[in-house]
């Protein structure tokens, strides 16, 4: 998973962006990822170790000898990300290595191949998003690794125009506004410390400042009408606060006065402009989601669950809410009606597990990234109407064979105080009590 703007960023927990911030993890596949951390490590390690005993007796007579790969071959493997639909909605804008290095390509929903878009051969080219109403595309890009990365535009003729130049200015996409007129970005330009947010026009590509950060903030959500900003700064690696900033009036309310520490992170605001939705952990172990009203100033939980939620967020016109959560090492993807409030399901897919989702502007179609421990991701596009699902991608090296590969499982163990800890057990076909194998 790439965390290329902050608006992905956002779609995190307030505590695991600072990890990440402050390098003290990395996110990879679902998982949190500890630096440094041998006491994680090593109970890792145990885990494995009690596993691997058990499941071995159990499987003694169920192993069997599989081809051996090199780390060259999984190299191989075809990298894919994003899958933002094109106004007509017959294709996704992604990014792949397919060429070695990453560039844009369109993905037709028809099945056919990718076409590339961007041809660079040095540059890694990330794909934001089409343009709301054609097909110029957006997307981020660095020189020579220097992390400065700035928003292009590129026309369908292949034109390039770099929107936001600034030898040592770094912009990020924060979405288009709802009147399909502009987008909003944040960018150091002013102030090498702090993001400013701007809204860059379409009709003549000038960005004008909407938010002028002086205090450390970080803009999470952006209201509909553009009256109003969800902020949040951190205080400690697990304590942050959270305001509202009114754009018209300059006037800036805090709205996260709590006792001890919490985590906030805005979502979105609804397109009545009545609710922000936020998700938080106050007062609980887990992380749920909660709207405030703005007028009345009051908080409601509106969804919770014995795991920790990533993300969540609306569709176009409401029709569906989304909610990504952090269930046992892996992310779970819940769909909900928002008329009826009642869940819905997701076509089953085997082998794999869904981890994130983005429903089409018209609310008919949604793509899926589906991935698993034994495979890296691959696209589906999915019709919410006719319930029709269909595979984009094979990203799996063909030299490999997937039957050769194992899926991982959630094993517990007993801490040294009785706590139950979970940890990942993948044990290779070929494993068995009388074939020992290695185990990490």
């Amino acid at each position: 998973m790439f965390l290329t703007t902050p608006q992905q960023i956002n779609k995190l927990p307030i505590r695991l962006v600072h990890c990440l911030r402050n390098k003290k993890c990395y996110y990879q596949a679902g998982y949190i990822i500890p630096i440094n951390d041998s006491i994680i490590f090593l109970h890792l390690v145990q885990s494995v170790l009690a596993a691997c005993s058990q499941q071995q007796k159990d499987n003694k007579n169920q192993s069997r000898e599989v081809k051996q790969y090199t780390i060259a071959q999984f190299y191989e493997n075809l990298g894919i990300y994003g899958g933002s639909f094109s106004p007509d909605e017959t294709k996704l804008l992604v990014s792949s290595n397919k060429t070695g290095i990453f560039n844009a390509y369109a993905l037709p929903l028809d099945g056919s191949e990718m076409i590339p878009l961007t041809q660079s051969k040095e540059e890694s080219v990330f794909a934001i998003s089409y343009f709301p109403q054609d097909e110029r595309i957006l997307y981020s890009s660095d020189k020579g690794g220097n992390e400065i990365n700035h928003i292009y535009m590129q026309n369908p003729d292949g034109q390039v125009t770099d929107l936001t130049p600034g030898e040592n200015a770094k912009a990020s996409f924060m979405g288009w506004a709802r009147d399909e007129q502009s987008f909003f970005f944040n960018s150091n330009q002013r102030d090498p410390r702090y993001f400013d947010l701007y809204e860059m026009t379409l009709h003549d590509f000038s960005p004008a400042l909407v938010y002028q950060n002086d205090e450390g903030m970080d803009v999470g959500a952006i209201s509909k009408d553009k009256q109003y900003l969800a902020l949040v700064k951190s205080i400690t690696t697990s304590n942050n606060e959270m305001y509202l900033y009114d754009v018209r009036t300059k006037k800036l309310k805090h709205i996260s006065k709590h006792e001890g520490d919490a985590s906030y992170s805005p979502q979105f605001f609804d397109l009545a402009g009545e609710y922000l939705y936020y998700l938080t952990n106050e007062g609980d172990e887990f992380t749920y989601l909660v709207r405030y009203h703005l007028e009345k100033e009051t908080k409601e939980k509106v969804w919770e669950t014995n795991w920790d939620i990533w993300y969540a967020y609306q569709s176009y016109n409401e029709k569906y809410r989304v909610i990504g959560v952090n269930e046992d090492a892996s992310t779970r993807v819940y769909l909900f009606d928002i008329a009826s409030g009642n869940p819905l399901d997701f076509p089953e897919i085997e082998g794999g597990g869904i981890t994130s989702v983005n429903i089409s502007k018209s609310e008919k179609l949604m793509r899926l990234t589906v991935a698993s421990s034994a495979s890296p991701n691959n696209l589906y596009v999915y019709n919410l109407e006719t319930k029709e699902l269909n595979k984009l991608t094979n990203t799996l090296n063909p030299e490999i064979d997937a039957e050769d590969l194992v899926f991982g499982k959630v094993v517990r163990y007993q801490s040294f105080d009785g706590t139950e800890i979970p940890a990942i057990y993948s044990q290779p076909h070929q494993a068995s009590a009388d074939n020992k194998v290695p185990a990490l």
